[in-house]
């Protein structure tokens, strides 16, 4: 499968030592499917840190013989997965790679107010269901990214 990776940092490499902490799925390496979500990540990138350079990564993923997890789409299994990820941080869960929708800044606002008690798991279901959110594939183990090849960087100036 294709994966792209947007970012406003050039490297050669991928490494989980660079991974931020705090994310949807856990600490780890980000991509999509939707080449557009990833240029859209990498100037969103430049923008918040000042950088004038954007980086798009295109990549050839298997995974063949990984321990992986796929959300098909919202729903309380997700929302708790997202949630015990983004307060717990780390890792907390035993996957190789995780896929599924992005807790993105139109969503995040809901799931918000479902942590504060304000909505209850049903009526937070009801309101994610109206969006679309686009979908992030993460890379949690070395053996994952073993299956990770980099096919093509582009960059641009923003």
């Amino acid at each position: 499968m294709t994966v792209f990776h947007g970012s406003n940092i050039d490297f050669d490499k991928v490494s989980l030592d660079f991974a931020k902490d705090r994310r949807d799925f856990g600490k780890g390496f980000y991509t999509t499917t939707i080449r557009e979500q990833a240029v859209l990540w990498a100037q969103d990138l430049c923008l918040r840190y000042k950088t004038e350079k954007a980086f798009l990564y295109e990549f050839e993923f298997s995974k063949i013989n990984l321990n992986g997890k796929v959300f098909d789409g919202i729903s309380e299994e997700w929302l708790n997965f997202i949630i015990n990820n983004r307060i717990q941080g780390g890792i907390q869960h035993n996957y190789d790679v995780v896929q599924g929708p992005v807790a993105n800044d139109r969503i995040y606002p809901t799931i918000t107010l479902f942590l504060n008690g304000r909505y209850d798991v049903e009526y937070t279901l009801k309101k994610l269901a109206f969006f679309k959110p686009n979908n992030q594939l993460s890379i949690h183990s070395p053996n994952a990214l073993s299956n990770l090849v980099l096919k093509e960087k582009t960059s641009w100036k923003l």
